[in-house]
């Protein structure tokens, strides 16, 4: 699977998670998950490359417990189970 067609999947399982998905140009400077009001709003920097882009969800998702709950493609389950090294 591209990283495009992965970016897509990552961001419809972020949106099946409840999360509003804002994609916005942030300069490269922000984006990620935050809670407002109880909301939880993820903002996807469009500055970003869409590997960065992917890495962006992928980390957000990854601390998310209920993401791997549900159905979703082998290869983005197998992206999400891999932890970012320092």
């Amino acid at each position: 699977m591209h990283t495009i067609e992965l970016l897509a999947e990552a961001l419809d399982l972020a949106a099946r998670l409840g999360w509003q998905v804002r994609q916005d140009w942030l300069d490269g400077n922000g984006g990620g998950l935050c809670e407002l009001r109880g909301r939880k709003i993820f903002f996807l920097d469009l500055a970003l490359s869409p590997g960065e882009q992917l890495d962006q969800v992928l980390d957000a998702l990854r601390r998310e417990p209920d993401a791997v709950r549900l159905p979703m493609a082998a290869s983005l389950r197998e992206l999400l189970a891999l932890r970012k090294t320092a």
